[in-house]
This record gives structure tokens, C-alpha cells and sequence, in this order.
């Protein structure tokens, strides 16, 4: 119910998605407008007014002699928004910010405010959902401003401000121009390369063991176990060695040789049942979604980034699918309790629902900031089949996994018995061992619970054995089993896994990293600067990352200390909270604290010493090689070159023999450029000598290009092998507009750097190759067709070889195709209707026959986003549980209906913009003492 005072009000938001959504539940009475996230920020130096440049403020934007205080410039693409918000605000009687309620939404809020100078009554609106209710009752119980949380936010933003301000111009001297370093995002980083330091630390070890098949009667009843002791040793498994390849403790290490001969000797054996053990098996299941746990779910199940994942949720809760998404709360309101309850119970039955409600108790680092734990919107939930016909893609898939998580919270749970059962056996004289003992277990679940409606995802784990549902055949102790085969069976230790954005999120919340609003921006900020890329989903550091994590962890050792970074989030957490001063708490992190000779960011960029850059920028990887960072990418460099001692630098006797001549010296250290494909803990020294040894016919001359006389040289660069010219020194001295740049071919996929001729070489260099000219029709001005000539060239692109006449470019199948296609070929390929993509048609993987609808046959194929049935004119994608080998033509006919009942997707496109350029003097809006006074009059709420 809307409030009792007469006159238009006017309501902001963050987001026009918000805006709208939020407008159709208020009435004609409101005005909804969108700020479109922040109106302001501390601008850069480049920005700064000029009489501001030479001031307090020119270094940073903040005066850290005048208590930290920040200047503020209202964006330049924000300009005409503040104007539009400004007029709005005339005719309005009331202002009601409505951003959201965290510490980002309440700085939102406190811009808007120190901005638009309102002169009427302003209110703090808040809610956690996009519901009609919801939004009635936030603006009927509003709030004031807290400038707890706006001081927290502003506390951040200054921290990160000085942080990268100082910090980012060391690693630019020292490791390479354009670099950055940031309160999170080089701990995280430092994380990720810690993780490929312990990969290339790793050492592999080898063991065996035997799996053997036994039954106790007939076939049917045949079951799997271990070799799990022999001659009453345990049997060693991966667990039992440690990352340098070596034995842990006191157990049996088979080798293949005794694994083999046991697996022999156990064929002939008498093999009984020594021990079986029974116990009841219980699963609790998942609390209901906060944000890192939606992301690492995200991750695994619907193989989302972190970013995407965000992205879509945001949707989801300006649409008012979902309760907000920044959370790191697990609890649920009495009325999603109840709702979650109610709708478990009518879809699976009362079985399913425990008596009492359930409460996920977890310990909130901020509690003023904590809100629900995100759920489906509304106090009725509405199931994924009811919004079926409103979102797609992404946004049903993830509105589904919050739905059933969310249920499932709520739900009893599974239950079951695992049994474990032990064999016995005494072999021969002849076998390694004597007595051996095989394990084998089973869980068998007897009643699903909350597995009905949803199962948590798994990340890999090393070395841990399949924790998998099977039902074991009934036996008792002294039962004789048969054998039915025995095996050997040998493994090989496996390094500590790469973190994925799911794992990677789950140590970030474990260590203190990070608040739920920046876990994913801070993965795309280090996958954005250049430290980390992906390996399908493997998160890998660059070498670049390592270079800048070891300047970081020896000279900045406390800024990127987990602990230390960790207390920063919670002193933030205090500020938020009311408990410290923002000023203060910016002192101490800047100026240092005598009381504790605690050094501060000052103190510590001025008292740097000598780094030596070279240092920072090399990776030892043992033998004699190292990894060096340079301006132009990684490579690697043999520091002792062949006759040389690589510990003391010495000649070695090899060396200063016979076979050296009187005068030589150790040959230069050789260099080679390591290729982007290459992983860090993949640069063994074997691997890079090998590198090495390719890199030794670098700049092979392949002899002289006939009508200039330039040597052409074929040599090995980061993106692969490639042939160049030689310019002249006089041709390459020149600058500017006459400047020459030598020409330069990639070679093909099936060609030989070492084998590679001059004859080849020119070919290359003569792409692209004109294949010739053809008559084209064009469409004058006046509307009239004509007849003109056309060039069809042949080029090699970054996606393959192709033709292309004039705008029009069609896919070639081969490189070699560059060389031999005719015109009259080419013609041919025009003639056709073009592709999209560059594969051919792939044949269907199932067909149905003609739609009783289109008429036309209906097929199932591969499409790039997965398996879809189509009819040539409608396409839909198999649900998750559509098998393909049990799909009927009825299903698919019904896919069809459901996809042409929805009707068409469509997607608005986004208008481009003329961004003006903005003045040279920016109109600053500084922070004033108003803050000071709001604050006054602020109420804390929880």
C-alpha cells in the first residue's frame, strides 16, 4: 500500500531493468529513474581540473594530509543523467533512494544525494527482492542514510586508490609498462601462482595394486575389490606420498612386478570373507545459496564463469525471479521457510519435509550487510516449469539451480547404509606375499530425501577414491568366494589441481580474500591484466604472474600476507558497522602506526632499496635453465651454456680437454621464445632445451628473394613458426610515414620449420594471392543494376585460409588452397548460398520424420551450444534429462509445439552513442560537510 502523502514521488534506482520492473508496482503517483550505476567517482590525475592538478589532490584525488578527503567529479557520461534526475526531482515532492542495500548502493545513494541537493524530503528505500509486496512495503518503512556503510565504501575506494597508485609504478620500472596492482586482485593472483609453484615443485611417484572380481555364488553377483594389505601392511595409494614423489609411513609399496605376481597367485587362491561391517548412512543437505557458493555451483554445474554468473543472477533480480545475489548469508525469512516447506512437501510428498523447519547457522562477517541467502522471489515460490515461458538460456538454468537448492534446503534427509566388507587369502610359496586382504564397499540409499530434488556438485579432489552408490551381495563372514579375475593395476601420483573460478572463490571465502560483491570482478580483473588465463576451466598464471608475485611477496611481503589482507576486510567490516573511524583506520594503513612500528604504504614504496629487475623477472626451472620475463614475453635462456658447470661456473674438464682448441671459449647462452600454449609447470628443463634446440635454426637464411636480393629466414616466434625478409639497414633505419615493414608469412599447420625451402618460403610471402577478376552486378545510386569487375584474393586469416570479394568472405577447406585454387573454382564457391561457421553440415544424430505441424522431417543435431531438435524452421535444445537414445518422435513433435508457443526470442540491440568530448574543466561536486551532518542525523540499522 502505497504511503499516505499527496504529490508525484520520485524513486531512483541503480538500473533501468530496476527501474522498470519496479515502476509497474508503485502506480502512476512515483517516478522511477535509474542512475545507471554511479553518478561520480575520484577522477585520475589526466582528469583533474587543472587548477586542481598542482594541489593536495593532484597525486591521488584524495588529500591524505586533510584526513583522506576524496575529490569527486561527477563522470562525463553522467552529466546528462544528473540533469535529467535534477529535473525529475523539480516536480517531484519526495525522493526516495532506492539503490541497494550494501555498502556500494548506500555510496550510490549518498552521491546521488550530495549531487542532486534536494530540497524536499529525501528517504532511504531498501528491499532484497523485486516483488510487488516487497517494494509496497519498502516504501511504506524507510529509512535514513547510513554513513557507516557509505564510509566503509569510501574507505575501500581510497584504500585502492593508494594501494595501485603506488604500488602499479614499481612494476611498471621494474617488471614492465602497463602493469597493475590492487589490494585483491595481487593476493589473488599470488594464489593462483602458488598453486603452480607446488605443480612445478611436484615430483610423480609410481605404485600398483590389484583389483580383483569375486562372487559368492553365481555371476550375477560378482562385485569388485581392492587390494587393500599384504602380509598385513597396508597397501600404498596416491595419499600416501607426498609432493616430492617419496614415501610417507610404514606401508607396502608394490611395483608392477609384485603387483603382477600377487594378481596371479590371488587366480589360484581360496579366497573367503574375513569381516563384514555395516553402518547407517545419513546426508544433510546444503544450506541455500550466498554468493560464493552460487558462483562455485554456477562453475560446476552450469559451467558459468564467475562474471556470467553474476551477470545472469543480476538479471534475475531486477526481474524479480530471485532475492539479491551479494550475500554472504545462508538464512531464509519465516516466509520463504515456509514456502520452501510447503512447495517440498506437494511435489514430493510429507515424507520429504522434516518436522521442524531448518536453519543454516553461519557466521556473517558483516551482520549490518547480511541479508537473506538468495532464493526464488516472492513469499510464494514460483517452480521453474511457471516461468518457463519468461526467461531462457542462462537465466532459466540458474533460476532452476537457486529454485532447487532452495527447496532442497528444506527437505529431509537421504538416507542408507554403507557396508564394507573384507577377504581374506593365503597364497603360495611362489608369490610375493603370503597372506593378502582385499576391501570392497557399497552404499546402498534406501530413502532420497533432499536428493530428490537436488545434489551439491563435486570438485575434483586428488587421490580420493569413488564414493559411488552399489549394492554389495549378501555374505558372512567365512563365505567362500570365487575368483573371477584378478588384475594388475598401476597409478601414478597426480600434482595438486589447478584452481577453477569454483575452487578459486571457495579459497578466497575460506582465507578472508574478498567480500561476495568482488569474487567475481576480481577474477576477471587478473584474467583481464594478462596474470592468469584459462585451460578449459584450469585457472593458469602467466610467467608475467610470477614476476609481479615475487616483487610483490619481497618487497611488498605485507600487502599480499593472507592474513594481513584478510584483516583488512574485517577492519572495513568495523567501519561498515559503526565500531572505526574511516580516517583514522586510512592514517594508520598510509602514515604507519608508531604504537605498533607498523610501517606504512608511504614509507614503504620511498624505502625500496635496489630491486634488481632482471632478478625479479627470472624463474629458475633447474639445469642451468632459467625463465626470464622480458618487454616482449617469456623465454628461456640457458644460463649455463655447454662446457659449463652450472653450480660453479667453472669450464669443465670435458670441455677444457683435447677437443678444445686453444683460445675457445663456452659458447654465448642461447635463448628461446616460449609459446603462449606452453603452461608454466609444463617448462621443464627438457622441454625448454628442447625449445632451445629448435630456437638454434632461428633466423635460418633459406637463401635470397630473386628481384630484390633480400635474405628471406625462417625462425620460430611466439605464435609459431613464420618466414620474414631481411631489410636493409638503410630501408629498416627509416621512421615514420617511411617507415617499411618487412613482409612476413605464418607457416601452414602441415609444414616443417627445419625442412621448410626457399620456394615455399616465397609462396608464403606472396599472400594474399589474387585469384583473379569476376563480374559482379551492383546497385547504383538511382537504383539501376550495372556490371563491374571484382578482385577475388586468396588470404590466410587468424581462423584459417579464405577468399574474399570485396565485403563478401567465404571459408576455404585447406591452406594449401591459397596456392591452387582457379578462379573458376573460386566463382563456384561465390555461386553458393553462404555458410555460417566454417565446418560443413554435419549429418543429424537422430531422425523423426515430418512434423505434424511444419510438415517438414524433424531431426536432432549438433549444434555449438549442444544437441537441438529442429524441423528446419523451429529449434529447441534437449533439456537436461532428454536422452538421445531413448527419445521418441512424440517428445520431440512436443518440443516443437512448446518452442512455437513460446514464440520467437527477441533481443533488443543497443543503440550506439555519440559520446561527446567533456570540457577540459570538469564541474567538481567535492565531498562537502553535508555527509558530516547526515550523519548526524543518521539512524544505524541493522
Amino acid at each position: 500500500m502505497s504511503p499516505t502523502s499527496t504529490g508525484r514521488k520520485l524513486v531512483i534506482v541503480e538500473s533501468p531493468a530496476k527501474a522498470k520492473t519496479i515502476a509497474g508496482y508503485l502506480g502512476p503517483d512515483w517516478i522511477v529513474e535509474a542512475s545507471v550505476g554511479h553518478i561520480r567517482d575520484i577522477p585520475t590525475p589526466s582528469e583533474m581540473p587543472a587548477d586542481m592538478k598542482k594541489g593536495p589532490f593532484g597525486r591521488f584525488g584524495v588529500d591524505v594530509d586533510n584526513d583522506f578527503e576524496p575529490y569527486y567529479v561527477v563522470d562525463a557520461d553522467k552529466k546528462k543523467k544528473v540533469a535529467e534526475l535534477k529535473k525529475a526531482l523539480k516536480s517531484s515532492t519526495e525522493l526516495y533512494l532506492a539503490t541497494d542495500e550494501d555498502r556500494e548502493g548506500e555510496a550510490i545513494a549518498w552521491h546521488l544525494l550530495e549531487t542532486l541537493q534536494p530540497k524536499v524530503p529525501v528517504k532511504r528505500m531498501v528491499f532484497h527482492e523485486i516483488t510487488k509486496e516487497a517494494i509496497q512495503r519498502a516504501a511504506a518503512n524507510t529509512r535514513d542514510l547510513d554513513t557507516a556503510l557509505v564510509d566503509a565504501q569510501e574507505t575501500r575506494r581510497i584504500l585502492d586508490r593508494l594501494y595501485g597508485y603506488e604500488i602499479s609504478p614499481v612494476l611498471w620500472r621494474k617488471v614492465k609498462a602497463g602493469l597493475s596492482a590492487g589490494r585483491v586482485q595481487s593476493v589473488t593472483t599470488r594464489m593462483v601462482v602458488e598453486r603452480e609453484r607446488e605443480r612445478m615443485a611436484f615430483r610423480s611417484a609410481n605404485y600398483w595394486d590389484v583389483e580383483g572380481e569375486f562372487t559368492p555364488d553365481a555371476a550375477s553377483s560378482a562385485f569388485t575389490a581392492r587390494l587393500s594389505q599384504v602380509d598385513g601392511k597396508r597397501v600404498a595409494s596416491g595419499r600416501d606420498f607426498g609432493d616430492d614423489g617419496r614415501l610417507k609411513g610404514e606401508v607396502a609399496h608394490l611395483d608392477e612386478a609384485a603387483a603382477t605376481g600377487i594378481a596371479h597367485a590371488v587366480l589360484a587362491a581360496d579366497v573367503t570373507v574375513t569381516n563384514v561391517a555395516e553402518k547407517p548412512y545419513t546426508r544433510r543437505p546444503s544450506a541455500p545459496f550466498t554468493t560464493s557458493t552460487l558462483q562455485q555451483e554456477a562453475s560446476r554445474k552450469l559451467r558459468l564463469s564467475s562474471k556470467n554468473a553474476m551477470r545472469v543472477a543480476q538479471r534475475l533480480y531486477e526481474n524479480g525471479y530471485i532475492t539479491y545475489m551479494r550475500t554472504d548469508s545462508t538464512a531464509l525469512s519465516q516466509s520463504a521457510l515456509t514456502a520452501a516447506r510447503q512447495q517440498a512437501r506437494d511435489l514430493y510428498g510429507g515424507d520429504y519435509v522434516p518436522d521442524a523447519p531448518r536453519n543454516y547457522a553461519k557466521k556473517v562477517k558483516n551482520a549490518q550487510e547480511a541479508h537473506e541467502a538468495i532464493r526464488p522471489a516472492g513469499d510464494r515460490f514460483r517452480t521453474p516449469a511457471q516461468v518457463a515461458g519468461e526467461i531462457r538460456g542462462d537465466e532459466f538454468a540458474l533460476y532452476e539451480l537457486i529454485w532447487k537448492r532452495t527447496i532442497a534446503s528444506q527437505m529431509a534427509d537421504a538416507k542408507g547404509s554403507t557396508a564394507t566388507v573384507k577377504l581374506g587369502a593365503t597364497l603360495d610359496r611362489e608369490a610375493p606375499a603370503e597372506q593378502v586382504e582385499f576391501t570392497a564397499s557399497g552404499t546402498v540409499i534406501t530413502f532420497r530425501g533432499f536428493m530428490a530434488a537436488y545434489e551439491e556438485g563435486r570438485d575434483e579432489q586428488r587421490n580420493a577414491n569413488a564414493d559411488e552408490e552399489r549394492r554389495l551381495p549378501r555374505m558372512g563372514e567365512g563365505t567362500e568366494l570365487k575368483v573371477i579375475r584378478a588384475e594388475a593395476d598401476g597409478h601414478d601420483t597426480s600434482p595438486p589441481a589447478r584452481y577453477t573460478e569454483a575452487t578459486l572463490v571457495k579459497a578466497m571465502e575460506e582465507k578472508g580474500i574478498g567480500r561476495p560483491s568482488t569474487y567475481a570482478s576480481t577474477i576477471g580483473t587478473i584474467q583481464d591484466r594478462g596474470y592468469v588465463s584459462n585451460r578449459g576451466n584450469a585457472l593458469v598464471p602467466s610467467w608475467l604472474a610470477f614476476a609481479v608475485t615475487r616483487l610483490m611477496e619481497e618487497h611488498f611481503t605485507r600487502l599480499v600476507d593472507y592474513d594481513f589482507t584478510a584483516s583488512m576486510e574485517e577492519d572495513l567490516d568495523q567501519i561498515a558497522n559503526g565500531d572505526a573511524q574511516r580516517a583514522t583506520w586510512l592514517k594508520r594503513f598510509y602514515f604507519g602506526d608508531e604504537a605498533t612500528s607498523s610501517e606504512g604504504l608511504r614509507d614503504l614504496v620511498a624505502d625500496l632499496g635496489d630491486i634488481d629487475a632482471r632478478a625479479i623477472s627470472t624463474i629458475d626451472i633447474g639445469d642451468g635453465i632459467v625463465v626470464r620475463v622480458g618487454r616482449y614475453g617469456p623465454y628461456v635462456e640457458e644460463v649455463a651454456p655447454a662446457g659449463v658447470d652450472p653450480v660453479t661456473g667453472e669450464v669443465t674438464e670435458a670441455y677444457a680437454g683435447d677437443s678444445a682448441s686453444e683460445g675457445d671459449a663456452p659458447a654465448a647462452p642461447r635463448r628461446a621464445t616460449i609459446n603462449d600454449d606452453i603452461a608454466p609447470d609444463e617448462m621443464t628443463p627438457e622441454k625448454a632445451r628442447e625449445l632451445l634446440a629448435t630456437a638454434a635454426d632461428d633466423g635460418r637464411v633459406l637463401g635470397q628473394e630473386p628481384e630484390t636480393g633480400r635474405d628471406i629466414i625462417a625462425k620460430s616466434g611466439r605464435y609459431g613458426p613464420y618466414v620474414t625478409e631481411v631489410l636493409p639497414e638503410e630501408v629498416a633505419a627509416l621512421k615514420g610515414k617511411n617507415k617499411v615493414k618487412p613482409r612476413t608469412a605464418s607457416l601452414f599447420k602441415d609444414m616443417d620449420l627445419a625442412t621448410l625451402d626457399l620456394d615455399t618460403a616465397l609462396k608464403l610471402l606472396s599472400l594474399p594471392r589474387v585469384v583473379g577478376l569476376t563480374t559482379d552486378k551492383v546497385t547504383g545510386e538511382d537504383g539501376k543494376e550495372s556490371e563491374k569487375q571484382v578482385e577475388i584474393t586468396a588470404q590466410n586469416g587468424r581462423y584459417g585460409p579464405y577468399l574474399k570479394k570485396g565485403t563478401d568472405s567465404r571459408s576455404l577447406e585447406t591452406e594449401q588452397q591459397l596456392f591452387d585454387i582457379t578462379l573458376e573454382q573460386a566463382e563456384a564457391i561465390y555461386a553458393k548460398p553462404k555458410e555460417r561457421g566454417r565446418a560443413a553440415g554435419k549429418p543429424p544424430l537422430k531422425e523423426f520424420g515430418p512434423d505434424p505441424v511444419s510438415g517438414k522431417p524433424v531431426v536432432v543435431k549438433d549444434g555449438r551450444f549442444g544437441e537441438y531438435v529442429t524441423d528446419g524452421e523451429t529449434n529447441t535444445t534437449l533439456r537436461r534429462d532428454d536422452d538421445l537414445e531413448t527419445m521418441t518422435a512424440a517428445r520431440a513433435f512436443e518440443m516443437l509445439a512448446e518452442k512455437r508457443a513460446k514464440g520467437p526470442t527477441t533481443r533488443k540491440r543497443a543503440a550506439k552513442k555519440t559520446v561527446k568530448k567533456a570540457a577540459t574543466k570538469k564541474t567538481a561536486a567535492k565531498k562537502t560537510a553535508a555527509k558530516k551532518t547526515t550523519a548526524k542525523k543518521a539512524t544505524k540499522k541493522a
